[in-house]
């Protein structure tokens, strides 16, 4: 089972439904216990980075969260989920998120129209199991105004370009972050919470 974790920033029921299209087993979760019962973790996400870390630690998430990645479980962020991946935010300030990933989340350049919103291209940097069956320069659907730079290129799967490219997956050892929504991107989106799943499927 997948567990969709929710505190309190995230689109759940969509994801969930996403999940459900595709025939993958998932459930919103709200007791820390339930992700570490998991076989999975999806940790979604829209607003504010610094509300979402906030409520992360309240929630006794982040202990849950560091744990279930040290063990290997394939961990999916989903647009805020993926920026919550790295290091910290300059976002309304300075905030720590939970490091998993070197680098930063910045601000997209000035004199671009924010936030980035609507169906834009992604291209492929290198292969992954979770882009099987995805083509180069397929489109999927943004909603943001900072974007993570990391500080290891080798982490990056694809790049978007808007203003500049930003990474727009990153994944390294089943830990994915994705700054668009798959859940709001037709069937190439679905497929690649598919593609998710067969990840979880195989550990």
């Amino acid at each position: 089972m997948i567990a969709i974790i929710d505190y309190g920033m995230g689109n759940l029921r969509s994801v969930y439904k996403g999940f459900e299209k595709v025939g993958v087993k998932a459930a919103v979760v709200s007791d820390p216990s339930q992700v570490d019962q998991a076989d999975g973790v999806v940790l979604p996400g829209v607003g504010a980075f610094a509300d979402a870390m906030a409520n992360l630690r309240a929630a006794g998430m982040v202990e849950v969260i560091l744990q279930a990645i040290k063990e290997g479980k394939p961990f999916l962020g989903i647009c805020l989920g993926q920026q919550l991946l790295f290091d910290a935010s300059e976002e309304w300030g300075y905030t720590q998120g939970l490091g998993i990933f070197p680098g930063q989340v910045r601000r997209l350049p000035e004199g671009l129209k924010v936030p980035h919103m609507g169906w834009n291209q992604i291209e492929i940097a290198r292969p992954d199991p979770l882009l099987d069956g995805i083509p180069d320069r397929s489109s999927f659907y943004f909603v943001h105004s900072y974007a993570v730079e990391p500080v290891d290129a080798e982490i990056t799967l694809t790049l978007t370009e808007y203003g500049v490219h930003f990474a727009s997956i990153v994944g390294k050892n089943k830990v994915y972050g994705i700054q668009f929504h798959p859940e709001k991107s037709s069937a190439l989106g679905l497929k690649i919470l598919e593609n998710f799943g067969r990840v979880v499927k195989t550990c």
